[in-house]
């Protein structure tokens, strides 16, 4: 941990990080990737849903009421990676040691990565699009740079999700 005084505010997050309650759904790699799985799923549609509330000439209530709905499940998985990666991005940097500090940076830089690709991606697909129509680029930009912000919010999180380590055993503490 770094020299300055951790606060209230940073105490309580730790502890909220290191709750032990719902460890079975995150103890293990094969579990986190189907939290983080399931969380990218909850992400697309959440964004697929208020993105059509938004953009149709029509007036879809249910979507915006669908995408409210799955914010419930969104939260409870992202408290869970939250909890597997013991609030690795969530804390403040006095609250980390520097193994914790040295993983986040890793984290942060392989999901800058990511989203540089593909930013890449959407924007090379824009460029295409606008080529064969320019109606068409109207059409698909707003919702593609919608779609690349949020990614560019949560990839950190679903990176640390998909590499963060398995906690020990009860076997393995007591022999260490």
């Amino acid at each position: 941990m770094t020299t300055t005084q951790m606060t209230r505010y940073d105490r309580s997050m730790l502890r909220v990080m290191n709750d032990p309650r719902g460890r079975q759904l995150r103890a293990t790699a094969a579990r986190r990737r189907w939290v983080v799985v399931a969380h990218v799923a909850l992400t697309t549609a959440i964004v697929a849903l208020l993105t059509h509330f938004c953009v149709s000439r029509a007036e879809p209530i249910w979507a915006a009421v669908a995408g409210v709905v799955l914010l419930l499940p969104w939260m409870v998985a992202q408290g869970l990676i939250n909890g597997a990666t013991r609030g690795l991005l969530e804390l403040r940097e006095r609250a980390l040691d520097e193994r914790q500090l040295a993983e986040r940076s890793q984290v942060l830089a392989r999901a800058h990565r990511a989203t540089t690709c593909l930013l890449a991606v959407a924007v090379i697909g824009l460029f295409a699009a606008g080529a064969v129509d320019g109606d068409t680029l109207r059409t698909y930009a707003p919702p593609a740079l919608v779609g690349v912000l949020v990614v560019h919010f949560l990839m950190p999180v679903w990176v640390a999700g998909l590499t963060a380590k398995d906690e020990p055993t009860e076997d393995e503490t007591t022999t260490l």
